[in-house]
């Protein structure tokens, strides 16, 4: 993507992001804000190899959100390309909308039901396996919490993954340092993550993950490796991203700003009224 073409799209969908909460009055607003340059370099940067016409092509590839908890960012940016009405986001978590607080395989677009953490990376690992055992060109893409990162079964699916050399397999790890109440390194340290994905046999880049050119760079790569190897990026992340007072703000895992702190989330992302 063209630097000011992704800037434009990050920003549209960060205002997305922003109605789809405000009209809901709930959601999990700072770590959506803060995968939304991940998002945007997979879809609209071509990473992903989908057509929104064809949801169900059997050779597209597969991208699967385990931080389901942050739908609002993957909704907005279904929604931005194509895969359902942009009308729809206001809808979220009311009676007869499609929109629930967890993405479900009934949603245009949504490979697998998640949120319950730990289990995305599982799915994707079987998917793939599933492709490789077939001889199936489709990658998939597996967009992680390091929060999550606590859960067991992540590294049980990276065992897995890297047994069956499953190089059609690509994690994004979005690495903002923040879990639900605390940081991630003062709640249960992470870090060193790049060597630790090594050691379970994993090839592994890290990049800022608000930089679309480093972010379609790095995943892009994915294709055209001889490794063998499953692949992870870790994209290091502000949660909150593009609001001030919720970047790295704990306190901003979940909520909607009111009032003064409403007008000011606006003013900050450019408000234009996108829905």
């Amino acid at each position: 993507m063209e630097n000011k073409n992704s800037t434009e799209t990050c920003s549209r969908i960060r205002r997305m992001i922003m109605d789809t909460i405000v009209a809901a009055g709930k959601g999990h607003i700072g770590g959506s804000l803060s995968a939304v340059e991940i998002l945007v370099a997979l879809y609209h940067g071509g990473i992903v190899h989908i057509d929104a016409k064809k949801p169900q092509y059997p050779l597209r590839d597969r991208f699967i959100m385990s931080k389901g908890h942050a739908c609002e960012v993957l909704y907005a940016v279904l929604a931005d390309y194509g895969f359902f009405s942009v009308a729809e986001l206001l809808h979220l978590g009311r009676d007869g909308s499609m929109l629930g607080g967890h993405p479900d395989r009934h949603i245009p677009g949504v490979e697998a039901d998640t949120g319950s953490l730990g289990n995305g990376l599982g799915i994707g690992a079987g998917l793939a396996f599933a492709a490789k055992l077939d001889r199936n060109t489709w990658r998939t893409f597996v967009l992680l919490g390091d929060g999550e990162c606590y859960e067991g079964s992540v590294w049980e699916a990276m065992m897995f993954a890297a047994h069956h050399s499953l190089y059609n397999l690509v994690v994004i790890i979005d690495r903002n340092q923040l879990c639900v109440l605390d940081r991630t390194e003062d709640c249960n340290r992470l870090d060193p993550l790049d060597d630790k994905l090594r050691a379970f046999g994993w090839d592994v880049v890290t990049v800022n993950g608000h930089n679309i050119a480093e972010l379609s760079q790095a995943l892009s790569s994915a294709r055209s490796r001889s490794s063998g190897k499953p692949f992870a990026v870790i994209a290091n992340t502000v949660k909150g991203k593009g609001i001030s007072f919720m970047e790295n703000d704990v306190r901003w895992h979940h909520g909607v700003p009111k009032g003064e702190l409403l007008e000011k989330a606006y003013c900050e992302l450019d408000y234009r009224g996108v829905l």
